[in-house]
């Protein structure tokens, strides 16, 4: 039993590192932007050697995708969410809520602005935002969309078309506001009211 715990300590000093790593990179590709951003200042912002950041990201692209999916899972946006297909209003409607939270968290907004800023000077950085953030979570919501098609309640016809327009209702216009600097106060009190909605009018839209 003693060399079990201590076989799993370095386990969990790792994964406390490789944590630290992430938010120290959030934090400087928030501020900094990607490009303007070394793996020596997320090594130092972290706490850590930049051996132990390489250690675990090999490149400074495979960090900045870690670090957008680090926040799909900080949001619960993962395969664990959409997993039963037999409980779709559930799940959904839970999906709609965490999506929803997520797209206008400052971390989030602060990136996709950076990225289009900078979209032409580096458009790679646009592109692995898109893979990592929108692509994967559209792509997980298809796959889920697809199998409750097979249950024969709900009909969502092209799966991969019903799950962008449902992310792209939860933007609403307190997403392009923020995009664009704005206030955004008089929105807040019916952010959730205007999610629910959403995912409540795209579960009518597809019943049978």
């Amino acid at each position: 039993m003693t060399h079990s715990s201590e076989s799993l300590l370095p386990l969990s000093r790792s994964g406390q590192k490789r944590q630290q790593v992430l938010v120290a990179a959030i934090d400087l590709f928030c501020r900094q932007g990607f490009p303007h951003t070394s793996m020596d200042e997320v090594a130092k912002l972290a706490g850590v050697s930049k051996q132990t950041v390489y250690s675990y990201f090999g490149s400074k692209d495979e960090l900045f995708v870690a670090a957008i999916e680090s926040k799909c899972v900080s949001h619960n946006l993962n395969d664990g969410l959409l997993s039963d297909p037999t409980e779709p209003e559930l799940a959904l409607t839970q999906f709609a809520l965490q999506f929803g939270k997520m797209i206008v968290s400052p971390e989030t907004i602060t990136v996709f602005k950076t990225c289009v800023a900078q979209s032409e000077s580096h458009p790679e950085v646009s592109r692995l935002f898109f893979e990592a953030g929108p692509q994967h979570i559209v792509g997980i919501l298809a796959d889920y969309l697809a199998a409750i098609d097979l249950l024969g309640k709900y009909c969502f016809g092209n799966p991969q078309h019903s799950a962008v327009r449902f992310c792209l209702m939860l933007f609403g216009e307190l997403k392009l506001k923020l995009e664009l600097g704005l206030a955004v106060d008089e929105l807040l009190g019916d952010r959730e009211k205007y999610i629910l909605g959403c995912a409540d009018m795209f579960l009518k839209a597809h019943r049978l």
